[in-house]
Order: C-alpha cells, then structure tokens, then sequence
C-alpha cells in the first residue's frame, strides 16, 4: 500500500495503491462524503491478489485531500469525474477497469461518457442512474436524512463522539445482514486519524452539475455489472434495476439482504463479478 498526495486540476487528491503497476488497473471511486478508507484495505488487496492494480483516492472535502470551508461549494460532478481522470493521468494509466460506489457510480457515468477512450469496464455498486429518472425512483429512507441532521449538534472536537457518529452512521444505510460494528467503528477511527477537516465532508450535499450528461447512458458502450442489495434504505433496489436497463448490456448482481453497503458477507459474490468483468 503506497499513499500519494497528487496536484490535480489544481487541487490536492490523495490517493493509495495496491499490487503491481503492470497489472490491468482499476479505480474505485467511493461515494458521497465517504473518504478512501470505506475501501477497505483487505477487500483492495483481495483485488490486488487478482491480478489488478487498485487505486483508491479521497475525493475532494474528504480525507487528505483539499478541504474547503464548511457550507460552501467549489466543484461539481464534473469536476468530480475530471478528478478521476486525472488519477489516471498522475499514475500514466491510459485506460482502467472502473468500481463506483453509490455516487461514485454516477461519477463512473459521466467518466463513462466524458472520457469514453479511458474507460475498460464499469462495475456499480449501490448506485443510480444519473439523470431524470431518479426522481421517479422510490427515495431515500427519512432515517437517513434524520440521523445526519444530528451532525448540526454534534461536537466534533469530541473524538470519541464522532467515530461514533461515523461509524453508526452506517447502521442506517445498513440492511437486514448483522451490522458489522467492530469494523465500521475501526474504519471510522482511520478516517479521523487521517482527515484534514471532517466537517467539509458535508459540503457534498451542495454537489450540482453534471446536466450535459443526464439520461445519456445509453451511449456507455464497455461491459457493466450492476451490484445492488435488495434492503438498500439510500438508493432502493429499484434505482439499481433501472442503471441495469438504462446502459447497454449491463448485467445485474443482487445481493440478497443487503444495504448501502459494501457488507463483507458480500465480499466473495462483488470481487468475483468485478474480477470476472474485468478479464473479458
């Protein structure tokens, strides 16, 4: 495990590899206000083991990465995607094997389209379609939104405090497989060690943009598999049924009793079809 701080687009992304630069790559893009460390470092190097070379990063507001004044917006999706391109670019990658979750399926999207030639393959776990038609999915579960409004009164000087907050934070996105505590609490006492600011993770929630590249999926033309748990409470299992119809021959990977989650009980079916994907 190699951690770099990259100047891209003008910004500062950190970002951590794993296995053999010679291998085909591969880079995980993580979600809203989720920094690298919700990769977890076992299940990247399970992907290293086979035969890929794994990059995951902090998105901007996240982790080491640039942060910017909390409650405010500098960047959009675009920017988002722009930044995983320039991952690519840092580390003299022409072309990769993409995984995005939740959001950072969206930005695998816009990646998709804005940079066809750089992209091999794309695996979505937990995600949507980017577009129109999210807005007649079924919406997120209001416990969701209840639990982070907690965050406006929370003393995030308290240490202890707000690994708790992180941690149990995924007990809401959790489905009905047993919530894995010891582990969300550790990964969450990494993110803390590592963050610059932890409260601009929220500027997230301003994130816009991205318009010129709404409902244009069908255009993706490499191979996708779509990985969604039935029990998702954020994005339901509905929002993964339409990004299986919405990009040409995308195949659909159900995790059973899942959430919004990277569960680890799911770890062998997920790193089974990415792999598999990404040796066509």
């Amino acid at each position: 495990m190699r951690e770099q701080i990259l100047n891209i687009n003008k910004v500062e992304i950190c970002t951590e590899c794993f296995g053999n630069p010679k291998d085909p790559a591969m880079l995980l893009i993580m979600g809203a206000m989720s920094s690298l460390d919700w990769w977890d470092e076992d299940f990247c190097l399970r992907l290293a083991d086979s035969g890929r070379f794994v990059i995951r990063y902090d998105h901007r507001d996240l982790g080491r990465s640039t942060v910017y004044e909390p409650g405010t917006s500098n960047y959009s999706i675009t920017d988002l995607a722009d930044d995983a391109a320039g991952v690519l670019d840092a580390y003299s990658i022409e072309k990769a094997h993409i995984v995005g979750m939740s959001l950072g399926g969206m930005i695998g999207q816009i990646l998709a389209l804005r940079y066809p030639e750089r992209v091999l393959s794309l695996s979505f776990i937990a995600s949507s379609v980017f577009g129109t038609e999210q807005e007649q999915l079924p919406p997120m579960d209001q416990k969701i939104l209840d639990y982070h409004a907690k965050s406006a009164t929370l003393d995030w000087s308290d240490r202890a405090s707000v690994i708790s907050f992180l941690a149990d934070g995924w007990k809401t996105l959790a489905g009905s497989k047993p919530y894995e505590q010891e582990r969300m609490f550790k990964l969450a006492e990494r993110e803390v060690n590592r963050a610059k600011q932890l409260t601009s993770r929220f500027n997230h929630a301003m994130l816009q943009g991205g318009g010129e590249y709404f409902d244009r999926m069908g255009e993706i033309s490499v191979p996708a598999v779509i990985i969604h748990g039935t029990d998702d409470p954020a994005l339901p299992y509905e929002h993964g049924l339409a990004l299986v119809k919405a990009i040409p021959h995308a195949e659909l990977v159900t995790l059973e009793g899942s959430g919004h989650e990277i569960h680890s009980e799911d770890w062998d079916q997920i790193i089974e079809s990415v792999i598999d994907l990404s040796s066509r």
